[in-house]
């Protein structure tokens, strides 16, 4: 029988590992292929298998480049999948160097975890294999298909897919699907909000508005607060530096390299040139911020207009500043903690779940100067979340350590948009043809909280998605 369904398969009533299946008179699309972060066993016993048949999907659509919505894309590509992705170019530009980014990490967690054990006999730890490595990544970065913002494209028998920006990171869209009528059911718009930006934030534009959606598929991850106005963000990042600084410590910052990393930046950029902040290195210590950058100088079509007039007329980057230094090689990172000196290292993975912000930490966590600062949110079960709970001892490398710099959290930095802006954003749909919606991408309390917000605005069926579970329209 002619009808549409769509299953979530990760996501769901979680935050990270964004898999949801469009069906629509068996006719399938995937929406982003995301790995999910957490426990590293969890994480690793998820991530290993794909819980539908690759060779079954007409085709994929990514709706950003971070990790938890493109990082399994090359597992995909490894079993099999050989169909378009569908995502703009500067999404496309970003997740080839974020799937690849993934597999050196891996691969070069595996061989460090290996090195560790080898050198403590009586470890019993188990290296954990990669998921896949860069030829994948590389195969996957091949299925991309780039489509500008509003051109509408058909990417399976009966269904079209529109991309407008979502304002969260560069590249990043709102999919609309149109699904033509079929068998006495009339043609049904479903958008996907992929995860949904903020107004007023810097370089980017606000996310556009959908008015016209039947169905909303919805990002929930801060469902349940509210941020501090974005324009906070410089003066509250000014007071953390200032303050670290003058009791000789450093800022340790764990950011996602795509997006926050740039803001980070940028504000920097701002409060450097205003001498608002001390004249301290700031260090941008990941690969694939470093290549990020590229992508972000590249397209400057994805810029807002106070971007373009501040920058880009004077012919001037928004990314580079007198006392920025982006490292590039192991041996640069490792030199940074060498010392103690003052300074500010931005660092990848924003949820401390891999990659260089471990070795900043360990040998940052122990000293009472220095600031973790969380600009980000944590998922359950990782590091990042240990710390922006204050925990008194967290587990680096398998080895624990006692918590003793201090920890602070700015949420006016978040990407993503609060409880106040996902309403204020659905408020501007069409109240008599939005039939419902159906929550992803949060963890329980969020999505019940915006649930509540949502069905007090009239909105008549609200839920959240569960995993596996096929919802039809």
């Amino acid at each position: 029988m002619p009808g549409i369904t769509i299953t979530a398969f990760g996501a769901a009533r979680e935050v990270t590992g964004s898999r949801h299946l469009l069906e629509a008179d068996g006719s399938r699309v995937l929406v982003d292929c995301g790995v999910f972060q957490g426990r590293r066993e969890e994480a690793q016993r998820r991530n290993a298998s794909l819980p539908f048949d690759p060779s079954s999907l007409a085709a994929c659509v990514n709706t950003h480049g971070h990790l938890d919505h493109c990082g399994a894309y090359p597992l995909l590509a490894r079993k099999g999948y050989r169909g378009p992705i569908w995502a703009t170019g500067a999404t496309a530009d970003v997740a080839e160097i974020v799937m690849a980014d993934s597999a050196r990490i891996q691969v070069a967690d595996a061989r460090h975890l290996e090195k560790r054990i080898g050198r403590n006999p009586g470890d019993r730890r188990t290296v954990v294999p990669p998921l896949y490595d860069e030829s994948d990544a590389d195969a996957a970065a091949g299925l991309y298909r780039p489509v500008a913002y509003h051109d509408r494209v058909d990417v399976a028998p009966g269904i079209s897919a529109t991309l407008l920006d979502a304002g969260h990171i560069l590249g990043s869209s709102i999919v609309r699907f149109d699904v033509a009528g079929k068998g006495g059911r009339a043609a049904t718009t479903i958008v996907f909000s992929g995860d949904l930006g903020r107004r007023g934030t810097p370089i980017l534009r606000d996310p556009e508005v959908v008015p016209d959606a039947d169905w909303l598929v919805c990002e929930s991850t801060y469902g349940d607060r509210l941020h501090d106005d974005a324009s906070l963000a410089s003066d509250e990042l000014a007071a953390v530096v200032r303050e670290t600084i003058a009791r000789g410590g450093r800022v340790i910052i764990p950011a996602f390299a795509i997006g926050r990393t740039q803001e980070l930046v940028y504000h920097l950029h701002i409060l450097h040139e205003a001498g608002r902040i001390p004249p301290v290195p700031v260090y941008v210590d990941s690969p694939m911020a470093l290549a990020a950058t590229g992508v972000f100088r590249r397209h400057p079509e994805c810029y807002d207009e106070e971007t373009l007039s501040r920058f880009l007329t004077n012919g001037e980057s928004p990314f580079s500043f007198a006392s920025l230094r982006y490292v590039s090689t192991s041996e640069e990172s490792r030199r940074l903690n060498d010392t103690r000196d003052p300074c500010v290292i931005i660092s990848a993975s924003g949820m401390c779940e891999a990659g260089r912000i471990l070795h900043h930490l360990e040998h940052s966590i122990g000293d009472r100067r220095n600031t973790i600062l969380v600009v980000g949110f944590m998922a359950e079960h990782t590091l990042g979340r240990a710390l922006a709970d204050r925990r008194r001892e967290v587990r680096i490398f398998g080895e624990t350590h006692a918590l003793e710099a201090r920890v602070k959290i700015l949420n006016a930095f978040s990407a993503h948009a609060d409880r106040g802006e996902i309403g204020d954003w659905v408020k501007l749909m069409d109240p008599t043809r939005l039939r419902g919606v159906l929550l992803v991408h949060g963890e329980p309390a969020a999505q019940d909280a915006l649930a509540a917000q949502l069905r007090a605005l009239g909105v008549g069926r609200v839920e959240p998605l569960e995993p596996g579970r096929a919802v039809s329209l």
